[in-house]
């Protein structure tokens, strides 16, 4: 049988992987010190199949191949814009032309991975093909990793908007995050006025359309406020040409839905816990305020700040009753709060509230190195390398070099809004 041709997902139990001679022997182990060149292609380009599924924010950005002997350093190239020619051409004569100017965006590659090391014991008595296993386990994470690499430097910009908190139909703009509420959300007139203001920059299209990458809370909300104006993927005249995790179209903007669009929550306050809320009121000034959560007992060396019921503060110690179980925080500055405000960490809304970031993208607006061509690599170690003398551990693993740079400011935008979702988001 070919191995090439073998879809790892089609494996019955039992059956492993003969990583020697390209062959699949039901319920037996070949031991081999190394891959062949056809099934190191075949896993590379497997893992590279599995992971793309995750790999939505890397999807849009202008491509560079992993640098092969040139140190780790790697170019994104910018293109000025030329001005306007607006002298005009003597007959006769040619004119002196221009200049195309382009500067280049150097930035330094990192590289990141991660493996599964399994047991000889495992190997003999799992139901499961564990290498397929962990190889689609893997995929995910590298996936999932390099996507949020990516991110994480585009969501970094300087060109930010956030939506105004609509009450009662009338409007208050907004002009921190800290200001964002569940009332904040991203509706269809916002859509119309970031794409105004990519196209007022000249920001070219991609593929005839700026994209949006959207998280699914608030890709609901704004569906749900846009009714019929909202084109779904079913109604492409050509659906062929969808884009990776693409859920819609709207004002000439195509949405890309992921789950790791960026979400800001509080800061974790103790125990894991970003949000807390007041047990009983403190309707005469003081420091102490007991609590719902169970927490840990605790002093802190650096106080940590905090917003109660929405105003700055700072908790510098915790306390618990060992018959209650109540905990009680230590303010730095005395309050009087109702039952039930919330207390939490900075870093969202002062009220608790998660902020959502959807990125509008023009085209050429930030760099990333390519998966393909050593940007992504699986690695198998067969039983017996390393230190093993009684070949008792193997391993499947994944390598990857990667790094984003943001190119062009105002060819992003980072829309910042809140939810019906808000009051629980967590980070990501």
């Amino acid at each position: 049988m070919d191995f090439k041709r073998i879809d790892l997902t089609h494996f019955s139990a039992g059956d492993v992987v003969n990583t020697t001679a390209g062959t699949m022997e039901s319920g037996s182990i070949t031991d081999s010190t190394a891959l062949s060149p056809e099934m190191k292609t075949f896993y590379d380009k497997t893992l590279i199949t599995l992971a793309g599924a995750n790999l939505v924010h890397e999807q849009f950005g202008q491509k560079r191949p992993i640098p092969k002997h040139g140190g780790k350093t790697v170019e994104f190239r910018r293109f000025s814009k030329l001005p306007k020619a607006l002298k005009a051409i003597t007959e006769g004569v040619t004119p002196s032309g221009n200049k195309l100017n382009v500067s280049t965006v150097s930035c330094t590659v990192d590289q990141y991975g991660d493996y599964i090391e399994q047991t000889d014991m495992l190997e003999l008595t799992a139901v499961d093909n564990t290498i397929v296993e962990a190889t689609k386990e893997l995929a995910s994470q590298a996936g999932l990793t390099l996507d949020t690499v990516v991110r994480n430097e585009i969501i970094g910009g300087t060109n930010v908007m956030y939506a105004p908190s609509v009450s009662g139909g009338s409007e208050t703009e907004i002009g921190s995050r800290s200001d964002i509420t569940s009332a904040c959300r991203l509706r269809v007139k916002d859509v119309f006025k970031a794409a105004a203001e990519l196209k007022a920059v000249n920001a070219p299209k991609i593929n005839g359309s700026y994209v949006a990458i959207i998280h699914p809370y608030v890709a609901y909300d704004l569906m749900q406020e846009a009714g019929e104006q909202w084109i779904g993927i079913q109604k492409y005249a050509n659906p062929e040409n969808i884009l990776r995790g693409e859920i819609g179209s709207l004002a000439g903007v195509r949405f890309v839905e992921s789950t790791e669009a960026k979400i800001y929550a509080p800061a974790e306050i103790a125990n894991g816990l970003g949000r807390l809320t007041v047990r009983a009121a403190v309707s005469s000034a003081s420091t102490s305020v007991t609590v719902n959560e169970a927490l840990t007992a605790q002093s802190f060396e650096t106080p940590v700040p905090v917003y109660v019921n929405g105003s700055e503060n700072t908790i510098t110690a915790i306390a618990v009753n060992s018959s209650t179980g109540v905990a009680t925080l230590t303010l730095g500055s005395a309050v009087t709060v109702p039952a039930g405000a919330v207390i939490c960490g900075k870093g969202a809304g002062k009220d608790g509230s998660a902020v959502f970031c959807t990125m509008f993208l023009g085209e050429n607006a930030y760099g990333v190195t390519d998966v393909e061509g050593g940007g992504l690599e699986h690695i198998v170690k067969q039983r017996g390398y390393g230190n093993d003398p009684l070949n008792q551990r193997s391993s499947v693993g994944w390598k990857a070099t990667k790094v984003a740079k943001r190119l062009l400011e105002e060819y992003m935008i980072r829309y910042e809004s809140g939810s019906e979702f808000s009051a629980t988001a967590e980070e990501n």
